[in-house]
C-alpha cells in the first residue's frame, strides 16, 4: 500500500521526496478521475455540438482593463498557501511535516517561500492585465459553446462532490460524528461517493440551467465520464487501502492464474492505520490487516472500466435524450449493489431488513434509470431537441 506518493517513489524508484509526502494517493486519483472524466465530457459535448444538439450562449465580455485589487489579492493568497505549505516543506524539519494531515491543518509553515511564492503570482497577474490594457475598456459579446464551460463544471464538481461526500459520511456514521463534529467535519478522511455524486449532480445541473445547456444532452454526455472517473477513483482506494475493502475471505485462491491478492488482501501500510503492527516497520502506516479481505476496489475499477466500455460503444447508437444517461444509473446501481454483498459497510434497521447507505441509494438509482428510460422514450416524439 501507498498512503502517499512518498511512499510509491520510495518503494518503486528508490526515490526519496519530500515534498510528495502531500500528495495522497487517493487525493492523486481522484485528481486523475476529474481530469480524465473532463476530457471525455468535452469530446461528447463538442460531437453533440457538431450534430446540432447543443448551442453556444451570447455573454459580454469586458476587455482592455487592469487587474483589480480583488485579483491581485486572490493570486497572492493562492501563491502564498502553497508557498507556505507545499514548496516550504523543502525547507522545513522532518519532524514537522511527518504527520501531513497534522501539518496541513496546523499553522504551521514556512513564511519566506508563501510571501515570495504570492508576490510572483500577484505580479504575472497584473503583468498579464497590462499587456491586454486598452486606454478604454471594450464591452463585447461573445459565443459560449457548451463545451468551454467544462472547466468550471469541474470546480463546481470538485467543491460540491467533496462536501456532499462529506456530508454523506458523517450521516453513515452518525455516532462517531456526535462524539466530535468539527474533528470529522475537517477531516479529509472519509468520503462516500454517492454523497459526493449527488451534490455534485445538482450543482452542475444549476450551473447548466442558468447557463442554457441542454440538461439531457449534458447528462447523457457525462455519463462515459463519470463511469471511467469511478473506475480511476477505485484505483486510490485500493492503492492508499483507506478502509473501502471487503469482508474477510480466508478462502484459498480458486484462479491460480490470479495474482493472490487479487482475490484476498491484508492492506499493509494502508492509510487509516488498521489492524495489527507490521513486525519491524517504525513510524506511522505500520498496520495490516489480521485476516486478509475481498479487494473490493480493485472489482469495482474492472466493473467500472468494462461499463465505461459499454457505454462509449452504444452511446452513438443511443439517440433518444437522457436514454444514456438512464443506462448509466442503472448500470450505476447494479454494479453498487452487488459489491455491497462482500464489503464492509454500516447497516440501517429498516422493517427487518439491514440494508446499507450505497444498497438503498443504488437500488433508487435503479428504479429511477428505469423509470427515466420508459419517460425519456414516451417523450421523444414531442422534445425539444434543446431539452
Amino acid at each position: 500500500m501507498y498512503p502517499n506518493l512518498y511512499y510509491a517513489f520510495k518503494d518503486l524508484f528508490g526515490i526519496e521526496i519530500s515534498f510528495l509526502r502531500f500528495i495522497n494517493s487517493f487525493g492523486f486519483f481522484v485528481a486523475i478521475a476529474f481530469i480524465l472524466c473532463a476530457v471525455v465530457l468535452t469530446r461528447e459535448l463538442k460531437r453533440k455540438e457538431k450534430q446540432g444538439l447543443l448551442f453556444p450562449q451570447k455573454e459580454k465580455i469586458i476587455t482592455g482593463k487592469p487587474a483589480s485589487a480583488g485579483e491581485l489579492i486572490l493570486n497572492f493568497l493562492i501563491g502564498f498557501l502553497f508557498g507556505y505549505k507545499l514548496i516550504g516543506t523543502v525547507f522545513l524539519d522532518e519532524s514537522v511535516t511527518a504527520d501531513t494531515q497534522e501539518f496541513l491543518f496546523s499553522s504551521q509553515g514556512h513564511w519566506p517561500t508563501g510571501i515570495i511564492l504570492g508576490l510572483l503570482l500577484a505580479f504575472l497577474k497584473w503583468q498579464e492585465k497590462n499587456k491586454q490594457k486598452r486606454p478604454k475598456p471594450e464591452e463585447k459579446l461573445e459565443e459560449i459553446w457548451p463545451h468551454q464551460r467544462v472547466g468550471d463544471m469541474v470546480i463546481f464538481a470538485a467543491l460540491f462532490g467533496f462536501a456532499g461526500a462529506k456530508i454523506f459520511h458523517n450521516l453513515e456514521n452518525w455516532d462517531k460524528f456526535v462524539e466530535d463534529p468539527m474533528g470529522n467535519l475537517l477531516s479529509p478522511d472519509g468520503l462516500t461517493f454517492y454523497g459526493g455524486l449527488i451534490c455534485a449532480a445538482f450543482a452542475i445541473w444549476y450551473y447548466a440551467r442558468k447557463k442554457g445547456i441542454g440538461i439531457w444532452h449534458l447528462n447523457d454526455a457525462i455519463a462515459p465520464g463519470l463511469m471511467l472517473a469511478y473506475a480511476v477513483g477505485r484505483i486510490g482506494c485500493q492503492v492508499s487501502g483507506d478502509g473501502d475493502w471487503g469482508i474477510e475471505n480466508t478462502a484459498p485462491n480458486p484462479f491460480s492464474f490470479l495474482p493472490d491478492w487479487m482475490w484476498s488482501y491484508t492492506y499493509p501500510h494502508n492509510v487509516n492505520d488498521m489492524g495489527d503492527p507490521i513486525p519491524g516497520c517504525v513510524g506511522r502506516y505500520c498496520h495490516e490487516l489480521r485476516h486478509p479481505v475481498f479487494p473490493t476496489p480493485f472489482y469495482e475499477t474492472v466493473m467500472g472500466l468494462i461499463l465505461f466500455g459499454v457505454l462509449m460503444l452504444v452511446r452513438k447508437k443511443m439517440t433518444i435524450p437522457g436514454t444514456l444517461f438512464s443506462l448509466y444509473l442503472i448500470f450505476n446501481g447494479i454494479e453498487r449493489f452487488l459489491i455491497e454483498k462482500i464489503r464492509v459497510n454500516t447497516t440501517y434497521s429498516i422493517f427487518g431488513f439491514h440494508p446499507t447507505q450505497a444498497e438503498l441509494i443504488s437500488s433508487g438509482l435503479v428504479i429511477a434509470g428505469i423509470v427515466l428510460w420508459w419517460y425519456r422514450r414516451k417523450t421523444a416524439a414531442n422534445a425539444s431537441p434543446r431539452i
